[in-house]
């Protein structure tokens, strides 16, 4: 995502990053990496997409199945 070595480079993924941790771990105990990236894909699933009007992805596929 960034440049090797310009921190500059690697705002957008920090600040995804930090919407993780804030939104979905913060609190959570994870036993295994399994676990994590169970935690992972399902925070992403329904997690608010402003390109997509503020829906989740799952939200906007059944908005937009033809």
């Amino acid at each position: 995502m960034s440049a090797r070595g310009n921190c500059y480079d690697n705002a957008a993924m920090e600040s995804w990053n930090h919407s993780l941790k804030v939104e979905a771990i913060h609190g959570e105990h994870l036993a295994t990496r399994e676990q994590a990236k169970a935690h992972v894909f399902d925070y992403n699933r329904i997690r608010l997409h402003s390109t997509l009007g503020y829906l989740s992805p799952e939200q906007y596929e059944l908005a937009n199945v033809a």
